[in-house]
């Protein structure tokens, strides 16, 4: 495999056509590489993969992946410590916090018992997430010591990493978040994504709606910082407007989806994602 550029993936989303479609209109031959067909031979031999922009929706093929083209001298974005940290919930907060950067107040509990003790302190109501996934799914909002006692009792069969209960503060916002996208030292598009009907949740999937966002110095700065904490390249940064703390990050996204962000605000993410990705090859 010889290229300049390539675009590794495990499904074919309205992102990943975006990006092959961009690179193509640049004159540059981006070879699209579907992971599940990929097999890398890990001793010495030398392949040439050119720079690769780490798409996977698997966190585990995407982190795997990583690992084993990084091991072979290839350029990734983004790298192996940024699919670590920002693919796990608990290791962002805590490099954010590092960083100073403002988060909700959040917490970890490692058995049933010590969550329900942990949550009988803290208070209701709680947000429960898994601290790997994405898409809202395995998130729930614990409203009474009943529900917390059901969700999490649930959770006891599944596989281990749900069994570490990540929690968060429900933090007292408008009912919408920002979805910040970071290309390099600079935030290229922001907007505000709204709950959907009768959901607390603004992932768009979940019926959300989307509105532009003027990225202003502050919002800037503190998507800069994020991005730094995980070290970072390409991310997508949440954010939400704390009524007591002002803005905090919630979450890094390392392979971040930017279709609603391109179509509210016009700006061309995937065209700035090639130009990037080129120049760091150079």
């Amino acid at each position: 495999m010889s290229s300049g550029l390539s675009i590794l993936y495990d499904t074919i989303r309205w992102e990943e056509k975006a990006l092959h479609d961009a690179a193509k209109e640049k004159g540059i031959d981006a070879k699209m590489v579907d992971c599940k067909n990929l097999s890398i031979n890990l001793d010495k031999s030398k392949e040439d993969y050119g720079t690769v922009i780490q798409r996977c929706v698997s966190y585990y093929r995407s982190l795997h992946s990583t690992a084993a083209l990084e091991g072979k001298g290839v350029n990734v974005i983004n790298s192996l410590n940024t699919s670590i940290f920002a693919g796990n919930k608990l290791f962002t907060h805590m490099l954010l916090l590092k960083k100073g950067i403002p988060t909700p107040f959040s917490a970890v509990a490692f058995s049933q018992e010590s969550a329900l003790e942990l949550l009988d302190k803290k208070g209701y109501p709680m947000v429960i997430k898994p601290t790997v996934g994405s898409w809202g799914r395995m998130i729930a909002m614990i409203k009474d010591k009943e529900a917390a006692e059901a969700i999490i009792e649930s959770r006891e069969s599944m596989y281990p990493i749900y069994q570490v209960y990540y929690l968060e503060e429900f933090v007292n916002r408008p009912p919408r978040d920002i979805r910040a996208i970071v290309v390099g030292d600079k935030v290229v598009a922001a907007i505000y994504r709204y709950s959907g009907d009768d959901q607390w949740k603004t992932n768009m999937a979940l019926g959300g709606r989307a509105e532009e966002l003027k990225v202003t110095k502050e919002l800037e700065d503190i998507c800069i910082k994020a991005k730094e904490a995980v070290q970072g390249q390409i991310v997508g940064v949440d954010l939400m407007e704390s009524k007591e703390q002002g803005l905090v990050v919630h979450e890094v996204n390392n392979t971040t989806e930017y279709k609603n962000t391109v179509r509210v605000t016009g700006v061309n993410i995937p065209a700035m994602m090639i130009d990037y990705a080129i120049n760091q090859g150079k």
